[in-house]
């Protein structure tokens, strides 16, 4: 039994090399052998096949997630501080996304030993990370409370955007146990009581609002993730697609925030179809079709 791409060679050849291209970008140099250990090491996982984690990471909705994310956590000067100062976002782009989709990845999927080593490595990095910001407010990455509000807007990021666009949304009992997976890692992070379903989320993305308000910094990454990314000309129209997705799913306040325009009554099905394409794109370019290494898919966020 086929998917009807492999038996037209063509397809098969443009699917291939897109699905390598994308997974070399998210994974990076060493995503081939960070795969083969991730999904062949033996031992526990901290989530098994069944958890909705799994689900919600393994989507190509990540995309649009990890883009609102970003956007979200900009908002809190504290941390934006910290990464204007530290992450090297501007610098190095494509370097911070595979460590990040490489840490969500092991979490998600890994043995348990490599997700708690993983973990190990973040919180020695972030003890490392302190400085003050341009208000002359202190902060350190460890801080548990900003730690929190990363945390939050993240798993909140990820839901929203898997509910719009995943390829098969969940309901809102697993989408609970979504958060519950999430507060497993946050809470090895070092976030203290982190939520654990989405009426949690809801209080404490709430509880933060009023520490939240535009920055230059702010202002300046928003212009880079929109505006100005490391990419060829030739796929910023899709990926321009996806970072509208990934603004109409910030709440009128954060767009109001980052000086974002809204055109409700045009926007809303006009973005939701475009960001929808080019995420079924990004599917189909990195699902590996029925026959290939036993089918099994290779996530666009995290390099399964």
């Amino acid at each position: 039994m086929t998917d009807g791409i492999s038996g037209i060679p063509a397809l098969a050849a443009i699917r291939q090399r897109a699905g390598a291209e994308l997974f070399a970008r998210v994974a990076g140099p060493q995503g081939p052998a960070t795969r083969s250990r991730i999904h062949e090491a033996p031992g526990p996982r901290w989530f098994g096949p069944d958890r909705p984690i799994r689900v919600v990471h393994g989507d190509a909705s990540m995309f649009v997630g990890g883009l609102r994310a970003l956007l979200l956590q900009s908002l809190h000067p504290l941390a934006m501080a910290a990464v204007e100062a530290h992450s090297g976002y501007r610098g190095d782009p494509w370097g911070r996304l595979q460590r990040t989709s490489t840490f969500l990845a092991v979490t998600t999927f890994g043995p348990a030993a490599d997700a708690q080593q993983a973990v190990d490595h973040v919180r020695a990095v972030h003890e490392r990370v302190r400085g003050t910001s341009v208000s002359g407010e202190a902060y350190r990455a460890g801080d548990p409370h900003l730690l929190g509000w990363v945390h939050a807007a993240e798993v909140d990021s990820f839901l929203r955007a898997h509910r719009a666009y995943g390829e098969r949304p969940l309901d809102d009992e697993a989408y609970d146990g979504y958060v519950a997976d999430a507060a497993v890692v946050a809470a090895a992070l070092g976030v203290v009581d982190p939520p654990r379903d989405q009426r949690q989320l809801a209080a404490v993305l709430a509880a933060y609002r009023a520490e939240l308000h535009r920055t230059r910094a702010a202002l300046d990454a928003a212009r880079f993730i929109l505006l100005r990314p490391p990419l060829p000309w030739v796929v910023r129209p899709p990926y321009g697609l996806l970072a509208a997705g990934a603004v109409s799913l910030l709440p009128g306040w954060a767009r109001r925030e980052l000086r974002l325009p809204s055109l409700p009554v045009v926007e809303g099905p006009a973005v939701r179809l475009g960001a929808a394409t080019v995420t079924r794109g990004i599917r189909w370019a990195m699902t590996r079709p029925p026959g290939g290494e036993a089918g099994r898919r290779v996530d666009p966020g995290v390099p399964t």
